[in-house]
């Protein structure tokens, strides 16, 4: 979860006007480049009331706007000619001068259906380019013989050492008394570059011993080897609190879908789905608080189950993204109402959706919410190496749109979408809609 300030070397300008931008302004006289303008794309008028969701074609991920990366194929997608994947994650950071692309998810084992009731762990892929190629990440020299890009597993307990743990017995392997035998699944990884170190943060998922976020630090490259923070050596990030599927013992429930947002040398944890934390200096642990701090929001009314917390910074402004399920129902005179309602009688999963508000600081307040793209939910945004911003998507196969039988097939992929901004006035990020609209705005 970091900025578009990641450490590509693209300055302010490049970012607003692209690089026919940059190289335009620089042939000019600095008054005269000092009074340029940029076109930006425009706000769209708010709906109403406030929770309405936006089904506009514009605003979903389609041939023009979007790709599927090519990922490199493990020996169990080989069937499938692609890599099953959720809550996809892709960033770009420079490491030694030069540009790297990282991609992770959420992803199944061979022969089982999805990521549950268990899984073997967290992938990594690189790239020098957002097209590609896409490799595996080159564990072979950690483990010889061990599955290729692989970075971590419960199946490494074995690796832990005195001082040294890669899996807490929290998150091993177990086997239940014959409701789903085998659990123990990760859900959600983030790869991130930070003060020189690479760090993943995860969650282990509701089949677990104990469901929550925790984090990973590298003690070579991104490859690894990883080994856990002595924060979740006992535990996930946080105290238990009441949530999840009725299977999941009592206490067992932390907060999931954790991630990292960082800022010049600090870093804070963002947490499933409303708070956050300020990560110690040496980011072993979150700085111990009584009660964890929430956003400030402005919340639906009333506000239905949300996922995927996200923070993003561009334009000197704080994006605040969730993942919402767009409901319909129908409305009095038959028309079909699309709105972010809680579940409830008569409202049938849509599209899982990318909702976003904006602020002028990190822990707002938040402005009302819009939506970003459909279909796009539990993803992040990201600044390539020219500045161009993307978002991840993944096609969620459980319910509504994606999962009907015809479309099935196509769902659970690495997938990006371009996103552009309306500007420092309008502040909005949208999927890269294909009739928005023009404003002018000084740069």
């Amino acid at each position: 979860m970091t900025g578009s300030d990641n450490g590509l070397n693209v300055n302010r300008r490049s970012l607003l006007a692209g690089a026919a931008g940059v190289l335009g302004a620089a042939a000019l006289p600095a008054t005269t480049a000092q009074a340029a303008t940029t076109r930006y794309p425009s706000n769209w008028p708010d709906l109403e009331p406030y929770g309405l969701a936006d089904t506009r074609l514009d605003l979903w991920p389609r041939a023009d706007n979007s790709f599927i990366l090519p990922l490199e194929l493990r020996p169990r997608d080989k069937e499938l000619g692609r890599v099953w994947m959720r809550d996809t994650y892709v960033n770009c950071f420079v490491v030694k001068g030069r540009p790297i692309y990282v991609a992770t998810g959420t992803t199944r084992s061979a022969g089982l259906p999805g990521a549950a009731p268990w899984n073997d762990g967290i992938f990594v892929w690189t790239s020098p380019s957002l097209r590609g190629p896409w490799r595996l990440a080159d564990t072979t020299g950690i483990r010889p013989g061990a599955e290729k890009g692989k970075v971590w597993s419960p199946e490494f307990a074995g690796e832990n050492r005195a001082g040294r743990t890669v899996v807490a017995p929290w998150q091993e392997y177990w086997t239940d008394e014959g409701q789903f035998g085998k659990r123990g699944d990760v859900w959600a990884p983030e790869v991130h570059y930070f003060r020189g170190k690479w760090y993943i943060v995860a969650c282990m998922g509701d089949h677990s011993t104990k469901v929550g976020s925790f984090m990973l630090v590298s003690e070579g490259g991104v490859e690894g080897p990883y080994r856990l923070v002595r924060g979740n050596l006992e535990k996930p990030f946080g105290d238990p609190v009441i949530g999840g599927p009725a299977f999941i013992k009592p206490g067992a429930y932390h907060h999931i879908d954790g991630g990292l947002y960082s800022e010049g040398d600090d870093a804070w944890l963002v947490l499933h789905n409303n708070l956050y934390a300020k990560f110690r200096d040496d980011m072993e642990d979150i700085v111990p608080t009584t009660n964890l701090p929430a956003f400030q929001q402005t919340p639906y009314s009333p506000e239905p189950y949300l996922e995927g917390a996200y923070v993003f910074k561009h334009g000197g402004k704080y994006f605040l993204l969730h993942a919402a399920w767009n409901r319909s129902s129908t409305n009095a005179d038959g028309s079909t109402r699309y709105a972010y309602d809680p579940a409830g009688a008569g409202r049938e999963q849509y599209h899982y959706d990318a909702v976003v508000a904006v602020s002028d600081h990190f822990e707002g307040p938040y402005s009302q919410r819009w939506t970003l793209g459909v279909g796009a939910g539990h993803n992040n945004i990201f600044a390539d190496r020219s500045g161009q911003l993307w978002a991840t998507f993944f096609r969620n196969p459980r319910f509504g749109y994606w999962a009907d039988p015809s479309r099935v097939a196509d769902t659970a992929v690495a997938g990006v979408v371009r996103v552009e901004w309306t500007g420092p006035k309008g502040n909005r990020l949208y999927v890269q809609r294909r009739n928005p609209g023009r404003t002018t705005s000084s740069t």
